[in-house]
C-alpha cells in the first residue's frame, strides 16, 4: 500500500494505491491520524489505485468520517474502482460516505 496526502486549496488530497487490509490498516491509519485533528478540513480520498479493502480497511475510513465531522471537516470519496464500490454498496457504506466519480465532481458537490 502506498499513501501520499497533498494540502491542496481544497483541502487535503489522500491517493490510496495498492490494499488496505489486515496487514497494512495500521500503517494506513497512523498515516492518515495527523487530519483527524484538522478543524473544518476537507478530505478528499483518490480510491482509483485502491485494489482491495477488508473490514480493517472499511472500519478506518468510518473512523476518518466521524472524526473529521466531528471537526466540522467533510470526507468525499472519489474515483473507485468497481470491486471497490461493490464492497462499500454490499457493506451500506454507500450510504454513509459521500462517492463521487472523480475529483472535479467531489470539489464542487455540496
Amino acid at each position: 500500500m502506498k499513501i501520499t496526502i497533498d494540502r491542496t486549496d481544497e483541502g487535503f488530497l489522500v491517493v490510496l494505491n495498492g490494499r488496505v487490509d489486515t496487514t497494512n490498516y495500521n500503517a494506513f491509519e497512523n498515516s492518515i491520524a495527523h487530519l483527524y485533528n484538522e478543524k473544518g478540513a476537507a478530505i478528499y480520498l483518490d480510491c482509483s489505485g485502491l485494489d482491495y479493502i477488508s473490514s480493517s480497511g472499511l472500519r478506518i475510513f468510518l473512523t476518518l468520517q466521524k472524526k473529521v465531522k466531528v471537526q466540522g471537516g467533510m470526507l468525499k470519496i472519489f474515483a473507485m474502482q468497481p470491486q471497490i464500490k461493490e464492497i462499500f454498496d454490499i457493506s451500506g457504506f454507500s450510504s454513509i460516505f459521500s462517492i463521487y466519480p472523480d475529483y472535479e465532481t467531489a470539489k464542487h458537490a455540496g
